[in-house]
């Protein structure tokens, strides 16, 4: 802050703190002491040698606020102007000086020893910004360049020049390793000869050794072999009668087992079929006692049954023909020509209707049980039989009721 106006002889510099200022009478003014960045920029200098090159160089600037004098004479040179006014003639002071060493030194200089351009640079400048308050804080050379393509050529000149060297180097170490694999191939060689040697003699005089060895050993080994063939041979024997011996025994045990194994085979049928087979017998034999009784008894119920049912029929029946032969008699002694022929042919007209009515309860019956006692007919002709039966008595009933034989009828109509 500089403070000028009433009461003060010369500006009152403060670089950092307070100050009272009196209004109106008094002005106060600022100014930045910040550090600023200058990029300075020399495009197409000639050197030393007259060549052209570009060449960028970074500085860092600012206002000395250490110093009093040069705080004033920054404050008289720049009061009211902007940073970037300052900025913008601190740069091209530095740029000028910076175009002034370039064109003392040669671009060889410049590119290998980059910190002595920039300090030369940092010297100049530094001399003409101290009038003007300003000082250097630092400076660096940033990059160099050429549209000619010079300092590319110095590369590649340095290039092929270290290829070159490397080349030559490489081709000295492969000439130097050649010699010395070379020497080291020609003692190896020799050393494998004269191995080669060596081994070919301790070959043959092992092959020497062992020829007598294996002989020997040969012919302990027969004498071995002979003597291990006899005693095979012996034990083989004594092996083969052990061998029947336990053959022998083993058919023995073998019989003693198949015989248990019978033994056990006819106690497990026993036990299993024949056994179970009379056990299954007794039972069938019960049963069928059980049954023939509970069918015999049911066989003569039924039978009593049928016969009490056959009398009460045949009790109708005869009741009926009762009836019917006092209505004939009555017919009899009204008409007085009947004669005994036509009686006996009404009666048998009226047979097959009585064996209708006689068989008619027959076939309503449901279940019909029939046992024989081994006399008479079974089954379907039985039931006829009864029928027959009931039949054969309808002669002594219609005898009875009539008194007209029909037998004697049929034995006189066969005469005639």
């Amino acid at each position: 802050m500089i403070v000028s106006g009433c009461c003060l002889s010369t500006p009152l510099l403060v670089p950092g703190g307070r100050v009272f200022v009196w209004p109106i009478i008094q002005q106060i003014q600022k100014m930045s002491l910040n550090t600023m960045t200058l990029n300075i920029h020399s495009e197409h200098v000639y050197t030393q040698l007259g060549v052209a090159i570009s060449v960028t160089g970074i500085a860092q600037v600012k206002i000395e606020s250490s110093n009093e004098d040069m705080l004033l004479a920054a404050c008289q040179m720049f009061m009211g102007k902007s940073e970037g006014t300052i900025q913008s003639i601190a740069g091209e002071t530095l740029e000028g000086h910076q175009r002034a060493i370039m064109g003392n030194m040669t671009v060889e200089e410049i590119y290998k020893d980059r910190k002595k351009f920039s300090r030369a640079v940092f010297e100049v400048a530094s001399s003409d910004l101290i009038h003007m308050g300003i000082c250097v804080v630092s400076y660096t050379l940033k990059d160099i360049r050429d549209e000619e393509g010079y300092l590319k050529s110095l590369g590649m000149s340095r290039t092929a020049q270290v290829k070159c060297n490397a080349r030559m180097g490489e081709a000295d170490a492969r000439k130097d390793a050649g010699i010395r694999e070379a020497k080291a191939e020609e003692q190896r060689m020799a050393a494998r000869f004269l191995n080669d040697a060596e081994i070919a003699k301790s070959q043959r005089d092992f092959a020497l050794k062992k020829a007598a060895y294996d002989q020997e050993v040969h012919t302990k080994q027969a004498t071995t072999n002979l003597a291990y063939e006899l005693q095979a041979a012996k034990t083989k024997q004594r092996i083969k009668e052990e061998q029947m011996q336990v053959k022998v025994i083993e058919r023995a045990q073998q019989v003693h087992v198949q015989n248990q194994e019978i033994q056990r085979r006819e106690r497990e049928l026993e036990a299993m079929i024949r056994k179970p087979a009379e056990a299954e017998k007794f039972k069938q034999e019960k049963l069928a006692e059980a049954n023939k009784g509970r069918v015999v008894m049911e066989a003569e119920a039924q039978a009593q049954a049928i016969q009490l049912r056959g009398e009460a029929e045949a009790f109708a029946i005869e009741a009926k023909a009762k009836a019917e032969a006092e209505q004939m008699a009555k017919k009899a002694d009204a008409w007085k020509d009947y004669q005994d022929a036509a009686m006996v042919d009404m009666v048998l007209e009226t047979l097959p209707k009585i064996a209708a009515e006689v068989a008619a309860p027959l076939s309503k019956a449901n279940k019909i049980t029939m046992v024989s006692s081994g006399q008479g007919g079974v089954g379907a002709s039985k039931l006829t039989e009864e029928v027959l039966t009931v039949m054969e008595r309808m002669p002594l009933v219609v005898e009875g009721m009539t008194g007209v034989s029909i037998s004697k009828a049929m034995k006189g109509k066969r005469r005639i």
